[in-house]
């Protein structure tokens, strides 16, 4: 059974629209907190919103590009106007332009890197004021398993997943006084619109590598990002939790 343990929290939820980003919508709503959705799609978001309200959690769309600066900072103006603060804030929107190296197009590079790294950056000093107003937050940054073994044909998303770690520790010591704290999940192997497009055959060789023998869902990366924004977490902050099945024990 699902607690209210986020009763009266603003939750913000970065490409909320599917995948993730949506599961971890509903989980935050499910706990009991108000929760921002933001992405592209208003059509999508509309529907996850009209599910959360269904079920009888609270939820808004916000149009947000992740690759645009002014979009962000409209987004957290927007949110703040609308539920009057912002405390949980889930950094989730990214996309990935896979191809070898030695092919990738410097666009390839530039685009993933503003939009994982870059957008994460900006969101979350954009959400900055109003928790250090507020003296509590939290920060959830979704990071990739890839970001700490690499991958062949994703040096572009390796790096900007890697450097999300890099990030999330940063703001760690740089929010700690002000009790906010900044962590990272790191999924390994889930079941997503991402990965749908696998064959099965390729699906299967991944598998193999997971000690676990099963790929992950998208739930389960949402009990961890829930878990890290409640107050049982208070005193873990700059932390990687990886959700990965053991492909990856660092």
């Amino acid at each position: 059974m699902t607690t209210k343990h986020l009763a009266g929290r603003v939750a913000l939820v970065t490409g909320a629209s599917q995948g993730i980003g949506r599961a971890c919508a509903i989980a935050l709503a499910e706990a009991g907190a108000s929760v921002a959705l933001a992405a592209r799609n208003a059509d999508k978001l509309a529907e996850v919103a009209a599910e959360i309200a269904s079920a009888g959690g609270v939820a808004h769309p916000f149009a947000l590009d992740i690759a645009e600066e002014e979009s962000i900072k409209a987004c957290a103006k927007a949110v703040v106007a609308h539920f009057g603060k912002l405390e949980i804030l889930v950094n989730n929107a990214g996309i990935t332009r896979d191809i070898l190296t030695l092919r990738m197009k410097r666009k390839d590079w530039d685009d993933v890197l503003q939009t994982n790294l870059t957008g994460a950056f900006l969101m979350t000093q954009a959400a900055m004021s109003p928790m250090l107003k507020a003296k509590w937050g939290r920060v959830i940054n979704i990071t990739s398993v890839v970001g700490e073994t690499g991958q062949a044909g994703q040096a572009n998303y390796a790096a900007s997943k890697a450097g999300l770690i890099g990030l999330t520790k940063a703001h760690a010591r740089e929010l700690a006084t002000r009790s906010i704290t900044v962590n990272a999940v790191a999924p390994g192997y889930i079941e997503t619109a991402m990965t749908g497009v696998l064959t099965d055959e390729q699906k299967a060789t991944m598998t193999t590598q997971v000690p676990l023998q099963r790929v992950g869902t998208v739930e389960e990366v949402a009990h961890a990002v829930t878990f890290l924004a409640s107050e049982g977490a208070a005193y873990i902050t700059g932390h990687t939790l990886d959700v990965n099945g053991g492909m990856y024990m660092g």
